[in-house]
């Protein structure tokens, strides 16, 4: 089993019954004795940049929901370091959050391509122990990432995750949303 860390994803089991996660890929963000934390990468809100933050030239970006827990709160994954400091470092060359104001003053100037940030309303969050109790009960998968596939949007993404596992992931990728149907 892949080591709960920040970097990894974890995959929803294809009849998890979560109507917040169905079909989810998230990254973990953080991990440690206090809790867990972390952004859906495949769900996007009908939330524009333009909508939450005024006088930005690029307005258009979509806002993706990062999960149920602050959807009042603005977060954001980059892959551009130099020009946003003061980021973490989830894995080789993503990081989350940094200098704000640099990343609008940035982005606003078209240094940032918009493939280099992603936008999350929102978090994914667990209490302590609790994010271990639910891959017990086999909610979640847990695997590695690549900064590459993150920072695309893809509705797949979850099917596309589970094909790049291999094996029997594989197969779990073609499951039916609802398999009474099939």
């Amino acid at each position: 089993m892949t080591k709960l860390t920040h970097g990894v994803l974890l995959i929803a089991e294809p009849f998890m019954g979560d109507s917040n996660f169905e079909r989810s890929v998230i990254l973990l963000c953080e991990h440690n004795s206090q809790g867990s934390f972390g952004f859906v990468l495949n769900q996007t809100s009908e939330l524009q940049l333009g909508d939450l933050i005024k006088n930005n030239v690029y307005p258009d970006i979509t806002v993706n929901f990062g999960g149920p827990v602050q959807r009042d709160t603005l977060h954001f994954l980059h892959t551009v370091p130099d020009m946003v400091p003061g980021g973490l470092e989830i894995q080789k060359n993503l990081y989350w959050g940094g200098d704000f104001d640099k990343m609008l003053e940035k982005l606003n100037l078209g240094l940032i391509a918009i493939n280099d940030i992603k936008f999350f309303i929102g978090y994914s969050g667990w209490g302590e122990g609790q994010l271990e109790l639910e891959i017990k009960r086999n909610s979640w998968i847990v695997s590695k990432s690549s900064s590459n596939n993150i920072m695309k949007n893809s509705k797949e993404y979850w099917r596309e995750s589970l094909k790049e596992m291999g094996g029997d992931f594989k197969v779990m990728a073609n499951y039916p949303t609802d398999p009474r149907l099939n």
